[in-house]
């Protein structure tokens, strides 16, 4: 009997210690992978962007987002003050987009060439008032303007962008108009095609 008490004691002895051996590599296994991770961060912060900063992106859209609620305009207030000569129509397209089809007396500036600089050449000062629209303004026109999904809407970017340099002063066309039947008068290479084949000239050439 005292014999397999012995045994039994030893046994449970290098059990214990086995226990207590995994325990400590296993510590160690963890303090080393903390140790292989606060390296990898300390090297993501070393090659961290100073020129591009998403938290500050954040921030500025939340503060345009405040302006922006108040300054979203109907078709007639858009119309009236576009034709206030003081005021800058401003559309943020592609060149192309913008050569097809455009709000006449639009000013082109597409949205991916914002800089401080080309924005200072376009608007005269930080407090003209700028009205922007975007594809999502016109429908029954898709070639010119063609739609974006809601949440990626050029409006947004665009707003959102011109607050951050420093354009306070900015109201954006809110409703989505007919093409064919909103006020808004359009220029560009669609509307003299239309009028070209709707002349009287064009149409006696016509065989």
């Amino acid at each position: 009997m005292r014999k397999w008490t012995i045994c039994w004691a030893l046994i449970g002895g290098i059990v214990i210690t086995g226990v207590l051996v995994t325990k400590t590599m296993l510590t160690n296994e963890v303090k080393a992978a903390e140790s292989e991770n606060s390296v990898g961060l300390n090297s993501d912060a070393k090659r961290e962007n100073p020129l591009i900063d998403f938290d500050g992106h954040l921030k500025q859209a939340l503060q345009a987002r405040e302006v922006r609620a108040k300054r979203r305009v109907s078709e007639q207030e858009f119309l009236e003050m576009s034709q206030d000569p003081a005021t800058l129509v401003l559309d943020a397209r592609s060149a192309s987009m913008y050569k097809l089809l455009h709000v006449e007396g639009a000013v082109n500036l597409p949205y991916t060439e914002f800089t401080a600089a080309s924005l200072a050449q376009v608007i005269p000062t930080p407090e003209t008032r700028v009205l922007i629209y975007c594809n999502n303004n016109f429908k029954n026109a898709p070639a010119a303007f063609a739609p974006k999904n809601a949440f990626v809407s050029l409006n947004i970017n665009t707003y959102v962008a011109l607050h951050s340099y420093g354009y306070k002063n900015v109201y954006e066309l809110k409703p989505l108009l007919d093409r064919n039947t909103t006020q808004i008068e359009f220029a560009g290479a669609e509307v003299d095609a239309n009028k070209s084949t709707a002349s009287p000239t064009a149409r006696s050439e016509t065989p």
